[in-house]
């Protein structure tokens, strides 16, 4: 038996757990990760497959090798291990951290958002009056999102399975954070909570809205950029320029956080906070120039 097709499943688990890392943290985006990992195009196509109803008519059909041929089983299930692996490993991390740390956290966070923000923008060629128009409603919506939004949101399972439908559509945007939709609803620690208390009815809730949310949106957005790619990119690329201040790092509730926590008493964290808003933008600077390696 060769043992090519089980180190190729060990290298995908991999690049699963790479994407799981970027998809725990806002301003990463695991549809990135899968592009500098050369995986991108491969979980388009098996997650195009598993929209299709044709698809399923083999499982029902009791086909299930051509099934799982149809849908590159082998393949999405080493890169669902690892990102499931890799989620359930960093929750309890973020958790922590966004405790311990919330200035530094924070300030990583929106380091990392508006890098991953000027990069995305940068893709966009032929600039032209209309584009500047649907960037602009990207931002307008993502300001009256987080203005209009009340501070706290509900726990109740309805809306974390909603949060899991919104938030799955976005994972697998290359530059767009699914965190990052998170904690614009709000329940970005909430989530990461539960993930690291195993709380089974919140991650079922918020597991089913992943699987329809994905079922649902996955050939919508897939044709919306095949049509209106740029158009598309700029109001999504708008919306997480609009909505930065929702990761402020300095906000009276970080600040409050961080005084709760520190032994003595803590300043503004200005020199902290700008120290940190630098080296997440480093990180996204390394994440884009691997990319482009790849690439070339």
């Amino acid at each position: 038996m060769s043992i090519k097709p089980f180190l190729e499943d060990i290298g995908n688990a991999v690049k699963g757990f790479a994407m799981g890392a970027a998809n725990v943290i806002p301003g990463v985006s695991g549809g990135t990760i899968a592009l500098i990992t050369g995986i991108f195009g491969r979980i388009i196509g098996a997650l195009n497959s598993l929209a299709s109803v044709s698809t399923w008519r083999l499982l029902f059909k009791g086909r299930f090798k051509e099934f799982a041929t149809a849908i590159d089983g082998r393949f999405l299930l080493a890169v669902g291990i690892g990102m499931v692996l890799s989620v359930f490993s960093l929750a309890k991390l973020m958790t922590i951290v966004l405790d311990k740390y919330p200035v530094q956290t924070w300030a990583f966070f929106f380091g990392m958002i508006a890098a991953s923000a000027v990069y995305m923008l940068a893709e966009i060629k032929g600039w032209k009056v209309s584009y500047v128009i649907w960037m602009a409603l990207g931002i307008a919506f993502g300001v009256i999102l987080f203005t209009v939004s009340p501070a706290t949101t509900t726990d109740d399972l309805w809306f974390i399975f909603i949060c899991g439908a919104i938030a799955i559509c976005t994972m697998i945007l290359p530059g767009v954070s699914g965190s990052f939709i998170l904690l614009l609803l709000g329940k970005y620690e909430y989530i990461m909570g539960a993930i690291s208390n195993l709380n089974g009815p919140v991650l079922a809730a918020f597991g089913l809205g992943c699987v329809i949310g994905l079922a649902a949106f996955s050939k919508v957005l897939h044709w919306l950029l095949e049509r209106w790619q740029q158009q598309t990119m700029l109001v999504l690329i708008g919306f997480v320029m609009g909505s930065l201040i929702k990761v402020w790092p300095w906000s009276a509730e970080s600040l409050q956080k961080a005084a709760d926590a520190a032994v003595g008493p803590v300043g503004p964290m200005i020199v902290p906070g700008i120290i940190w808003i630098v080296i997440g933008i480093v990180a996204v600077i390394i994440l884009e120039l691997a990319g482009r390696a790849t690439k070339n």
